[in-house]
């Protein structure tokens, strides 16, 4: 049994208001695999080029996180820039150098092709079908996509969604699959697509998750600074696949307990930048902000 985790590996130039950071680590695949793995030991399947450092490497396997389905390959690993404003809702993004991810052809090792959990983290669609091509038996398939896709790879993503037990994607995506503004409506409508579960984030105001009529919402935590919003969606949906993997409960209750520790993860990801969040938490730090969401949340 493992759990999956499709994405890409980049180096991030980041700008804030407050400071700039170069060459991070970056990418959908960085931030959900490290999420997941105060869970289970993920599986990374991805490329990079030979400039990889191996600091990053080494933080990886710091946390139980498998590479051997990463492909190094001879040259540049993917690089991204982006500039936030000062209120971090809207970014700019400066710079895309695919690299070695242009010709990216996602591989599964035999040995991991019956994985219980299959995340298909934030990436083009066409590379989230060739996975689901190549994996085994009735694993559960976790699906994250982002407005870019809907826009250019539409076709190739409803294919995805069709085989998809999860999804999950943001309020504004979710208008643009559906039309709709109300939620119930919209999850009504998502779930005609084939998902039996679907998962709408909403930033700062939380997430709401929707199954055969029953519905949960939860609150994101009152922090009192945001240092880099990259990576928050990724590392929610990361802690979520990691949580499921563990647990492999199904049932409302425990998925609600999933969303939980997403929505964990996700807020110690916005405090500092890159990965620098989610690295090296203790149990204690997961505890300490379970404890504020039940507090919060209760009355």
């Amino acid at each position: 049994m493992s759990l999956l985790v499709l994405g890409s590996l980049a180096l991030d130039t980041i700008e804030t208001p407050s400071r700039s950071v170069t060459e991070v680590p970056g990418g959908s695949a960085s931030y959900a695999a490290l999420s997941a793995s105060y869970f289970a030991n993920p599986y990374i399947i991805g490329n990079i080029g030979s400039d990889f450092p191996a600091s990053i490497s080494a933080l990886f396997r710091d946390h139980q996180v498998h590479l051997e389905g990463v492909e190094v390959k001879e040259g540049k690993t993917f690089r991204w820039g982006g500039r936030y404003s000062e209120n971090f809702d809207d970014r700019t993004t400066l710079f895309t150098h695919l690299n070695v991810f242009e010709d990216f052809k996602p591989t599964i090792p035999s040995a991991f092709k019956n994985a219980s959990t299959i995340l298909l983290a934030n990436i083009h669609p066409g590379l989230q079908l060739e996975v689901l091509d190549q994996v085994k038996g009735d694993g559960l398939v976790i699906l994250d996509t982002m407005n870019l896709w809907i826009n250019t790879a539409h076709e190739d993503l409803m294919k995805v969604i069709g085989r998809s037990n999860i999804l999950v994607i943001n309020n504004e995506e979710s208008l643009m699959l559906t039309g709709e503004r109300q939620y119930i409506r919209a999850a009504a409508k998502l779930a005609d697509m084939g998902p039996d579960w679907i998962i709408i984030k909403k930033g700062q105001h939380g997430a709401m998750m929707f199954h055969e009529g029953q519905v949960f919402t939860i609150p994101a935590l009152a922090l009192d600074e945001v240092s880099d919003p990259t990576g928050a969606g990724d590392s929610f949906v990361g802690a979520l696949a990691g949580y499921l993997e563990q647990s492999r409960d199904r049932s409302f209750d425990n998925m609600k307990l999933g969303l939980v520790f997403g929505t964990i993860l996700a807020s110690y990801c916005v405090e500092d930048f890159s990965v620098d969040g989610i690295t090296y938490l203790e149990e204690a730090d997961l505890d300490d902000r379970y404890d504020e969401l039940v507090t919060m949340s209760q009355f």
